[in-house]
């Protein structure tokens, strides 16, 4: 028997609601993503959950809630739950509840337009899902495809932000990011600077003698012309 959290994202909502504790404790108590529960606080997700009081369920005390509002890095112990919860094994896919499979299509769709670098298996398992299904939304031959809407599966409920970013990182590992390649592109080596600053420098040295010799040519008079001027006068 695991001892687990019951209903982390309700709990997150209610410590969120009647506590001053930091958005990292929450996330650490119910295994959730800080962004996630900062999402909570600013209305953006979990809208329509009701708050869970983890007290009533006896899995944290008013003390261990008090310790935490005093000490930033202080983290919450979870106390022995009233009812405990077999730890779920998971072989194959992940399961996912009657209720949500119906979001699984918007979700895969969110993936792969978000996120191409996630393969069908990393896909298949944050969503719970089959390949044939992936690979039929890829090609927009899904028998629903008109009426899908790309939907992030964290809001959904159909995966966790750790989850997720956890797959992100797997597949994006070797991968250049678009702002690394350009700034590769700027930059110039130190040769091709110097190489560069030559031929300017010289480039410029040869207009600027030119012009000299040019202005010094129609400046200069010949005595005759003085001479003929001084006659006029």
């Amino acid at each position: 028997m695991a001892q687990q959290l019951l209903m982390p994202k309700a709990t997150a909502v209610w410590l969120v609601d009647n506590t001053s504790l930091s958005f990292e404790q929450i996330a650490d108590f119910c295994t959730l993503h800080p962004l996630e529960v900062k999402a909570i606080a600013d209305g953006e997700s979990a809208q329509g959950i009701k708050g869970m009081d983890p007290i009533i369920t006896g899995q944290l005390t008013r003390d261990e809630i008090l310790k935490g509002e005093n000490d930033d890095k202080h983290r919450l112990k979870l106390s022995l739950p009233k009812v405990r919860v077999p730890e779920a094994k998971r072989k194959g896919p992940r399961y996912t509840p009657v209720s949500k499979r119906q979001d699984r299509p918007n979700a895969i769709l969110w993936l792969v337009r978000n996120h191409p670098e996630l393969n069908d298996p990393a896909i298949s398992r944050l969503v719970g899902t089959t390949k044939n299904t992936i690979q039929q939304i890829r090609e927009r031959s899904h028998w629903n495809s008109a009426n899908l809407a790309p939907m992030d599966p964290v809001t959904l409920g159909l995966c966790s932000q750790i989850d997720l970013d956890m797959e992100i990182e797997k597949a994006s590992r070797g991968i250049a990011r678009p702002e690394e390649v350009a700034e590769e592109e700027r930059l110039l080596s130190a040769a091709q600077t110097q190489n560069y600053r030559g031929r300017e420098a010289s480039e410029d040295g040869e207009l600027d003698a030119a012009a000299v010799f040019a202005k010094l040519t129609s400046m200069r008079r010949t005595q005759a012309e003085v001479d003929e001027d001084e006659d006029q006068l």
